[in-house]
């Protein structure tokens, strides 16, 4: 395993004091397979199993994700396993959480605009012949994908600027993905909700995993916090052919869910010396 300079550093306090770290996590693409239906997304065994050695060691696992909460907690089933109490889930970009120890959610109403973006996709996808476009409706944002079309990667640009424009109508902000694009409410993004969990926990070393564009703000909130010295950070990217972003940010690139769950499981093995 190849880590840069700064993320051996990393490692090495993780593993001398594995008591201060924090340790965030995306879910797609990290803990879950990317697939065709998002709703069948379940949190791969390996990767979780690997989290739940680390949990009881570290100060606090954090799954933020752009699903809501409810939905991440199901797939991953983590209000089913014993080992998990120090986890929080930060829903749709940390609009909602959930915490293991306590098996609360916390959920804030919707905002006017998703369900008035939503009233209208119809319209906008027909127009474009993109009438199947699968639409997922999370609440707090709206999910638009492409990848069980004839041709993802064409109706994906086609939709981005009448999507745009879609957002822009009703306040809410584009995020694409891997062949989704999201609308949600602005304000609010992962590196806002990695930058709240280091206020709540003080770690002296922050791990962050995640694969896709909107990933991007976390990383650069991990690393900005390490350029001021307050935390020593490791950045992993889940690599896939379809996006990589992140390889030029990230301390260290594995092959998708099996190779995050085999670094978890090496650095499980050295924290428990």
């Amino acid at each position: 395993m190849e880590l840069t300079e700064a993320g051996r550093t990393a490692w090495d306090a993780i593993v001398a004091q594995p008591g201060t770290t924090l340790l965030c996590t995306d879910f797609d693409g990290v803990l879950s397979p990317i697939v065709d239906d998002p709703t069948a997304a379940w949190a791969a065994e390996p990767a979780v199993a690997a989290l739940g050695r680390l949990a009881p060691r570290l100060a606090k696992v954090a799954v933020v994700t752009g699903r809501p909460a409810r939905q991440a907690v199901h797939l991953g089933r983590f209000d089913q396993r014993e080992r998990l109490g120090s986890m929080s889930v930060l829903g749709l970009y940390g609009f909602e959480r959930w915490d293991a120890a306590t098996g609360t959610f916390t959920e804030p109403d919707a905002p006017s605009g998703v369900a008035a973006a939503l009233a209208e996709l119809p319209a906008v996808l027909g127009r474009l012949g993109l009438a199947d476009a699968r639409v997922e409706d999370k609440r707090l944002s709206v999910g638009i994908h492409t990848r069980e079309l004839p041709d993802p990667t064409g109706a994906f640009e086609r939709l981005r600027g009448p999507l745009a424009a879609l957002a822009e109508r009703h306040g809410l902000h584009p995020e694409p993905g891997r062949f989704v694009h999201e609308l949600r409410a602005p304000g609010v993004d992962k590196g806002e909700a990695i930058r709240g969990l280091v206020d709540e926990v003080d770690p002296r070393v922050v791990v962050y995993a995640g694969d896709d564009l909107g990933d991007i703000p976390a990383f650069e909130a991990v690393r900005a916090l390490r350029a001021t010295g307050r935390v020593s950070a490791l950045l992993i990217c889940s690599g896939s052919d379809e996006q990589d972003a992140l390889v030029q940010l990230a301390d260290v690139v594995v092959a998708g869910p099996e190779g995050v769950a085999r670094l978890w499981e090496e650095l499980a093995d050295a924290v428990a010396g």
